[in-house]
């Protein structure tokens, strides 16, 4: 038996006991002097607690009556005491309800003694006990079984029963291992009681805000021998100079994203917070392996759940903070740490968001914290849109979505906007939008698929280079490189795949897979490629990059618009070296063609990817009366568009996935 003082008493509803008029919520505090723990035991890894209270510096009462109606809880049941008897407090505190509640809890102690001692396949008829409270020490010992089967089971049944009592919820949350909880956060459905909240933080000292905790944390990192780019992001954000943020002003073109239609003004100054530029700079820290030790030593977990719950009405600095936990996640040294910091309940609670990149973000790092049924890691940039949570269902291929210059792993590939006529709404004829079909579409028609998408950054201007000092690494070479590492570790490869790739995507998409071909390491990506779709890929380049060049004075042009230019070589040699590998391997293809201008600002139209270069020379070419940011968007489930992409995956697959 052990000792310690215990100074926090939780509070919860009475819905079914005590006097009535007191079915309202006590919120969750600290009370000064409030209990001490009186003895302890520790089995199988869990830590169980009974309670003597001491003494309260506010007038409540223990109802006794809810002790004895559910005497096996591991919580106590407090309700406000009337004014009048604030003065009465002591003598309300009688010797009786102290055996009463030591009673219920020696029950509680004795009754999970015996499960948890006892064999497995060990019937517990004899247990003095209601079955429900055995079901739920049953499963609790099952899932720390050196089975890994017993265990995953055991875990699904824990969230399949939606039946358990409150206190059955709190109970599991205390006493489940780091692995059970991040299990339970990754199964579908699951009840949020089942995880602890993150730990009460102190507040801050005065005059000291969550600003300055970031960058102290970031003065706390190391600065040399480390990539340019980290160099870079964290000397920008330790700068106070509004001069110093305006350097990141970005959106000049957006050829293959979501923009490119305007220019901004050279001297506009953004809105973001130094907040945001110190999250930035730890995103790229987080990437660093040596580096996640540094911050988790000194209390950056804490500081990032502080600033997660402080900013709440800002979802972007919520998505970043997650990438920076997703990354380190992928260093299994800081799983302990990560769980501690209370990110789990945070996390399962952000993967069940209806906005697709918050539910992406967390659904990445909590893979990454899931070593019992994930094999893969997913590093920086690499998102699965399906399966998000653990799933029975055997994972049989691969579709994996690449984005052109100025493209993103989501926005890229949502679904295209429309106006809704008056009315349509109210005759049933408005459909659910969604921001990734991918994700909500194709997830749905191809379940035994794994659907990646993968975002990287690319700039059509050196000025616009989210780390200017390292511009050689915007070239299809190097990008090719540092993908495939990812892939890799992804998985990617070792199921048949098939690509679908966006504008300059499908060029770089082509440079990966013929070094693929030349890395033995990387033979089975290769042999397990089975078909590439393509939509509006310039094969043959573009006069769009001539354009670009011709106005110096907006744009600087940059490797990637160079590589791009008209019957260039770089260009001519990539896709005759392609083709090669292609028609050795056999590789299914599908091309799509825009046939409709770009708007580039209130002046321009121009068509950005004319047919004959979309055409690769083999496979199917298909033009589709779109423009070429709307070429991926499907205006619907049931367009065109959306039916024949599904139609060429799943002809592709049929061998694979058994349509």
């Amino acid at each position: 038996m052990s000792v310690a003082a215990l100074r926090l008493i939780r509070c919860r509803r009475l819905s079914t006991v005590g006097a009535p008029g007191v079915k309202r919520a006590l919120q969750w505090r600290t009370l000064g002097k409030v209990a001490k723990v009186t003895s302890a035991v520790v089995l199988g890894g869990c830590l169980f607690i009974t309670y003597e209270v001491v003494a309260l510096d506010k007038a409540v009462t223990i109802d006794t009556q809810a002790i004895l109606q559910e005497k096996y809880k591991s919580y106590i049941y407090l309700r406000a005491t009337p004014s009048d008897e604030k003065e009465n407090l002591a003598a309300e505190f009688t010797n009786k309800s102290r055996r009463e509640l030591h009673k219920a809890a020696r029950r509680f102690l004795e009754m999970s003694s015996r499960i948890l001692l006892q064999p497995l396949d060990e019937h517990f008829s004899h247990v003095d006990a209601h079955p429900h409270e055995v079901a739920l020490w049953v499963l609790l010992k099952r899932t720390q079984s050196a089975n890994k089967d017993i265990r995953l089971q055991a875990v699904q049944e824990l969230a399949d029963n939606r039946h358990w009592h409150d206190y059955q919820y709190q109970t599991a949350a205390q006493v489940m291992d780091q692995r059970t909880s991040v299990g339970l956060a990754r199964t579908p459905q699951v009840d949020l009681r089942f995880f602890l909240p993150p730990p009460s933080l102190p507040d801050l000292e005065d005059g000291f805000s969550a600003e300055d905790g970031l960058r102290q944390l970031l003065a706390c990192l190391p600065q040399s021998e480390v990539d340019r780019c980290v160099q870079y992001f964290t000397s920008l954000a330790l700068r106070e100079s509004s001069q110093s943020l305006a350097a990141q002003r970005g959106g000049l073109w957006c050829f293959g994203g979501n923009g490119l239609p305007y220019v901004q003004s050279l001297t506009t100054v953004p809105s973001e917070k130094v907040e945001s530029f110190c999250l930035q700079a730890l995103v790229q820290h987080s990437k660093v392996q040596s580096h996640c030790d540094y911050i988790v030593a000194n209390g950056g977990l804490k500081l990032l759940q502080r600033v997660f719950q402080l900013r709440r009405d800002s979802p972007k600095i919520q998505r970043n903070i997650v990438r920076i936990i997703g990354n380190m996640a992928l260093n299994e040294g800081t799983h302990q740490a990560i769980v501690q910091s209370g990110w789990v309940s945070v996390l399962a609670e952000m993967v069940k968001s209806p906005h697709v990149m918050q539910a992406s973000h967390a659904a990445r790092a909590l893979a990454n914290l899931d070593r019992d049924t994930v094999n893969e890691k997913y590093a920086d940039g690499v998102y699965v849109l399906h399966p998000q949570t653990r799933d029975n269902r055997p994972i049989k291929a691969d579709v994996l979505f690449i984005h052109g210059i100025l493209g993103a792993a989501f926005k890229t590939w949502r679904q295209k906007d429309r106006h809704i006529v008056e009315g349509d709404e109210a005759a049933g004829n408005k459909e659910d939008y969604t921001e990734c079909w991918p994700k909500a579409w194709l997830a749905a028609d191809c379940p035994n698929v794994r659907v990646l998408s993968v975002e990287y950054d690319s700039h059509l201007s050196d000025w616009m280079a989210k780390c200017p000092v390292e511009n050689q690494r915007k070239s299809l070479a190097y990008r090719s490189q540092e993908l495939l590492k990812k892939l890799k570790s992804a998985g990617v490869g070792e199921r048949p795949v098939v690509w679908v790739a966006h504008s300059m995507g499908g060029l770089l998409v082509k440079k990966m897979l013929l070094d693929a071909s030349e890395d033995p390491d990387m033979e089975g990506l290769l042999k397990n490629t089975k078909g590439i779709m393509f939509y509006s890929v310039p094969h043959h380049g573009t006069f769009m990059a001539e354009y670009s060049v011709n106005v110096r004075y907006l744009l600087f042009p940059s490797v990637e618009v160079r590589e791009l230019c008209k019957d260039s070589p770089a260009l001519r040699n990539l896709n005759e070296n392609f083709l090669n590998i292609a028609k050795e391997n056999e590789f299914k293809v599908l091309s799509f063609a825009e046939t409709l201008p770009t708007n580039i600002g209130s002046m321009i139209r121009i068509l950005v990817v004319p047919t004959q270069s979309a055409n690769l020379g083999i496979g199917d070419l298909i033009e589709v009366d779109m423009d070429h940011l709307n070429i991926c968007k499907p205006e619907k489930k049931d367009s065109f568009l959306y039916k024949r992409s599904l139609q060429f995956i799943l002809d592709t697959l049929q061998n694979c996935i058994g349509h």
